[in-house]
């Protein structure tokens, strides 16, 4: 009768195998995976919301500077975020069946979730607040965790028994068939469809106007001129006109000129997409830094959280130069994200990849030191990455990924990309050393693949951050690169390092790594799913 009831609670809470017909361990209290998961992730969302309620409100703070100030409202955002991501993992753990490619799903909020919660407290520590004067810091080491513990059943039960770490089930479609509700009606309504360059339902949107970078726009799509000859005059009022947790997409075509502002898109803002007239004809500018009492976390120019963001033909640059150190351009922490034919600015820290899924195609991005930086999954593809002159003595590293946990299915994979020096730096290039990338966080991961690396790249490939730290717990690879950059034969030795083999790489790819074919098919958005 024991084993009778043993197998009926596997027909009912286990639906599939992990792990090639072998079903999964439940441990000493023999809690089937997908309760004990539910549990662990309740436990979660707990800790996140007793950290968020002791928050304290702006008016009951210690005294304190402006820098310090926007550190904790960083962590009112990132912990609001952190119990978003918990509850959607847990509505996913609570449907009836669980298949691999919702597991990939939860996987990638925890991911984020825990991202969330180390870079609360590392913006708390960068702008040197007390953690004693504020009760919410005696949490973050065990929501961080628990999160931790919540990738770990995931990755146990339904992720590592399967496939590789990085891969994961392609085929299924994210964006909605719906049909169109009305888009800012006092403006104009969209009838029937997105952009043509989205869905194949969609494509009847764009069909009379055409923007200067060649893409044709229906004359529904609101526009922001700063002339006052479009529906809006800033970007920032446009979006706030946008429809809360909208399915449908909001087209925005932002005119030439040089937007001086400060865009977020929160994460009530969903498929909301940018179309400007071209690289640096279409310009969003801004010029926050650390040195001028931002966070790094919120010195970005355009700042975007709500899911399904496109923006393409556009640039989006910092402007606070080298002397100001850390000082973002865009900072990224929508899932299922595209950028398109962009340019991103700035020297320290200028694109920041947060978090989730994100794919740039034929974007150009220009940087100092550990220019792209964050800790999400995403996948350069097509682009062109061009180190500056930074400050003197400085050392430019192309990247800076942040994996702080091994189940977190993040990391920067170059694939096909011309990794190369800016103009200005060309005339200088022998006094500052250029290295791939090095490790902010325990976990790092970056991959080049196929691209072409030029001779600025030092011979040993790839910086330690301080001392050994990390360096045998990162994954750093490169595979089939070209130039006189690309050559492995004096690289790092370090146990994280590798030259990958083909089926190594092969989980890197735009396919595997973050499900692209599930949802850039949509899009029309050229890319290579494989290597």
């Amino acid at each position: 009768m024991a084993s009778q009831l043993l197998v009926l609670l596997l027909i009912i809470f286990v639906p599939f195998s992990p792990s090639e017909g072998h079903a999964p361990s439940y441990g000493d209290q023999s809690v089937p995976p997908q309760i004990e998961t539910q549990n662990a992730v309740k436990t979660s969302i707990a800790q996140a919301q007793t950290i968020r309620a002791l928050i304290p409100p702006v008016y009951l703070r210690p005294p304190m500077d402006a820098k310090q100030s926007r550190a904790v409202d960083d962590c009112v955002e990132l912990y609001d975020l952190t119990v978003g991501f918990l509850t959607d993992s847990l509505s996913i753990l609570t449907e009836s069946s669980l298949d691999r490619y919702k597991a990939v799903d939860i996987q990638t909020y925890l991911s984020a979730a825990l991202t969330n919660v180390v870079t609360s407290l590392d913006g708390l520590k960068e702008a040197n607040v007390n953690l004693r004067l504020f009760s919410f810091t005696d949490h973050i080491s065990n929501t961080s965790q628990s999160v931790s513990h919540c990738l770990a059943l995931v990755n146990k039960f339904w992720i590592a028994g399967g496939e590789s770490e990085q891969t994961s089930v392609s085929n299924r479609r994210l964006l909605s068939d719906a049909s169109e509700d009305d888009f800012m009606s006092q403006y104009g309504s969209i009838d029937d469809g997105f952009p043509s360059w989205l869905s194949r339902a969609d494509r009847r949107l764009l069909l009379h106007k055409q923007t200067q970078s060649g893409v044709k726009l229906n004359g529904n799509v609101v526009t922001v001129a700063q002339n006052g000859s479009g529906n809006f005059t800033t970007i920032t009022d446009a979006i706030n006109a946008v429809a809360k947790n909208s399915a449908n997409r909001s087209v925005i075509y932002v005119t030439a000129g040089v937007y001086e502002e400060y865009v977020s898109v929160a994460s009530n803002k969903h498929n909301i997409m940018l179309i400007g007239d071209g690289r640096d004809v279409t310009v969003i500018t801004g010029n926050r830094s650390v040195v001028d009492n931002s966070t790094t976390y919120n010195s970005a120019t355009l700042a975007t959280v709500g899911q399904g963001f496109i923006a393409r033909d556009l640039t989006i640059q910092n402007t606070a130069g080298a002397i100001k150190h850390q000082a973002v351009a865009l900072r990224v922490g929508a899932d299922r994200s595209v950028f398109y034919k962009c340019s991103f600015k700035g020297y320290q820290d200028t694109l920041y990849t947060f978090s989730l899924r994100q794919f740039y195609r034929e974007c150009n991005i220009y940087g100092t030191v550990d220019f792209i930086f964050g800790n999400s999954a995403v996948v350069f593809q097509n682009c062109t990455l061009l180190a500056r002159a930074p400050l003197k003595r400085q050392k430019n590293t192309f990247t800076a990924q942040g994996r702080t946990d091994p189940n977190q299915n993040t990391g920067i994979s170059i694939h096909k990309c011309n990794v190369t020096a800016a103009p200005e730096l060309v005339p200088v290039i022998s006094l500052f050393p250029t290295y791939l990338g090095r490790p902010w966080k325990l976990y790092s991961r970056t991959v080049y693949m196929k691209s072409y690396l030029d001779g600025l790249i030092q011979p040993v490939g790839w910086l330690e951050w301080s001392g050994d730290f990390a360096l045998s717990t990162l994954y750093y690879g490169e595979y089939k690169n070209k130039g006189p950059g690309s050559q492995t034969s004096q690289r790092v030795t370090w146990p994280g390092y590798h030259v990958m083999k083909t089926g190594d790489a092969q989980n890197f790819t735009v396919r595997s790594f973050i499900s692209g074919d599930a949802w850039l098919r949509a899009t029309s958005i050229p890319y290579g799913p494989s290597l």
